[in-house]
């Protein structure tokens, strides 16, 4: 899961920025003689910190920020976990971004299908694409296209009440054991959300037909597996501690997958993070004993990689994954990877969650390095080839850098693109047109063309009165409207 940066790091690094950036603004704010129309496609973290810096780095500054969904902020709306409401409060700045007299929100406006990438950019001085990764990578494994099997992501999305996957059934009436591929720290909020009980989940944002599935769950026992081991595992101690300090939950860790190599010693040496993570993972394999009745369970699974999912020979569900056991082997590189065993181990069961990795998707006109899932750049500068230029187009956050940190690096992110894009002024790049672009005005001249009925950031506000309204009647922060229909109906009340 995407996670805030607590207090204290915040602070220092809202200090450093301060200290290093106030040159670049002073300088910035100079150029600031001509109105620089902007376009940033996305309304995430990448999109709001992009927008929030360009606001006070130029005085003249016209930002629009659009997106395909009815609401903003992405993925710590649809992203960040029901029960992590802390890491939410940063909507709150976001929101005075959105409200700034000198930025807009258009929501409903798909890039690709409303406008093109070539129109945005007939139309604005720069076009920033924050707009993330919206898809999943895949194993390529036999019957991953099984019924009862289902990225993470799109789970994340159904619990958090995406208006894409608010018809979404995950199989939790009927299976009594789930496995949930990935060990990260969305794997983590997965089997969290599956095992934690629902009246604590009752008090959260948690949508409405999540929680009714969730209590009527079946499922009492959670796999987590990892094709490497506990050195390895990619989860954050605040994570885990979470996962494991759920009430009334058996845990159960092989005290064998504990046992360090001379090579785990030196990645547990050189990373605090992970070496925490292994204390904790090490003091719950000591604690732990045999579950009692009914029960809920989770199970850490080291060293296994899945090599075919299973079905009944009736159907196309599935009813379980063949895994390969694996050990680890230096690379090149020095790093640990898994490698196969030749030894399989059959684990039943009746949902799979594959938590292994988002992926951003392309546009039309837009370079793409499909290998690695990002769009070629320099400092956020998106390159049309190795070495040239795209002038006046930018990239920030997971388009950028692939799905990679916690809410706070798309902070970073951003200020580095706003730098190339005064650089980019600065050094004559983006030379000024000699009739000004049209931006806003060209923009809302070619959605009312098409007749797209955007969601300005005032249709935003009613969806929120009206979801916190509904939350208040619950005890909860807001009751999620998770369709289109009625989204785009309440925005235009």
């Amino acid at each position: 899961m995407l996670r805030f940066l607590p207090a204290f790091q915040a602070g220092a690094t809202k200090m450093a920025i301060f200290r290093g950036r106030t040159l670049f603004l002073r300088k910035f704010s100079s150029l600031s003689s001509h109105p620089l129309r902007v376009c940033i496609v996305g309304s995430g973290p990448a999109g709001f910190y992009t927008a929030e810096r360009l606001l006070k780095a130029h005085q003249k500054a016209e930002i629009d920020i659009i997106d395909r969904l009815p609401t903003p902020f992405g993925l710590v709306r649809s992203g960040v976990a029901p029960d992590h409401q802390e890491t939410k409060i940063v909507i709150n700045q976001f929101s005075r971004v959105g409200l700034d007299e000198r930025c807009s929100f258009f929501g409903n406006v798909n890039l690709g299908t409303s406008v093109s990438l070539s129109e945005l950019r007939e139309m604005y001085n720069v076009v920033v694409l924050a707009y993330g990764a919206e898809s999943d990578r895949a194993l390529g494994v036999p019957g991953e296209g099984l019924a009862g099997i289902h990225s993470a992501r799109e789970f994340v999305w159904w619990y958090n009440g995406h208006p894409d996957y608010s018809h979404l059934s995950p199989n939790l009436k009927s299976a009594e054991t789930a496995v949930v591929l990935g060990q990260g720290n969305v794997a983590l909020d997965a089997a969290r959300i599956l095992l934690r009980p629902t009246a604590e989940l009752a008090t959260t944002d948690i949508a409405n037909h999540a929680l009714v599935s969730l209590q009527e769950s079946s499922i009492r026992k959670v796999y987590l597996v990892g094709r490497r081991g506990p050195a390895q595992a990619a989860c954050t101690a605040k994570e885990l501690r979470e996962l494991l300090g759920i009430k009334d939950l058996h845990v159960n860790i092989q005290e064998a997958d504990l046992v360090k190599s001379p090579a785990d010693e030196e990645e547990l040496k050189n990373s605090r993070i992970q070496r925490r993570v292994h204390e904790l993972l090490s003091k719950a394999a000591n604690s732990q004993c045999h579950p009692v009745s009914g029960q809920r369970e989770l199970h850490f699974m080291f060293f296994r990689r899945p090599d075919e999912f299973l079905s009944s020979d009736a159907g196309n569900l599935v009813t379980g994954v063949n895994f390969e056991k694996t050990a680890l082997k230096e690379n090149e590189s020095g790093k640990q990877s898994a490698v196969g065993t030749g030894q399989f181990e059959k684990v039943e069961c009746g949902l799979v969650l594959k938590s292994i990795g988002y992926k951003s998707v392309p546009v039309d006109g837009l370079p793409f390095d499909q290998h690695k899932g990002v769009v070629p750049n320099f400092r956020g500068r998106v390159l049309s080839n190795a070495s040239v230029l795209d002038k006046g187009l930018y990239v920030v956050g997971w388009l950028k850098r692939g799905p990679t940190g916690i809410i706070g690096t798309n902070l970073y992110d951003a200020i580095e693109t706003v730098e190339s894009i005064y650089e980019d002024l600065e050094q004559g790049v983006l030379t000024a047109p000699t009739t000004p672009k049209p931006g806003r005005d060209g923009l809302l001249q070619l959605l009312d063309s098409k007749n797209i009925r955007f969601v300005p950031f005032s249709g935003w506000e009613k969806i929120d009165m009206k979801e916190k309204h509904e939350g208040s009647q619950k005890g909860k922060p807001r009751e999620k409207i998770t369709t289109w229909d009625e989204l785009m109906t309440v925005a235009h009340a």
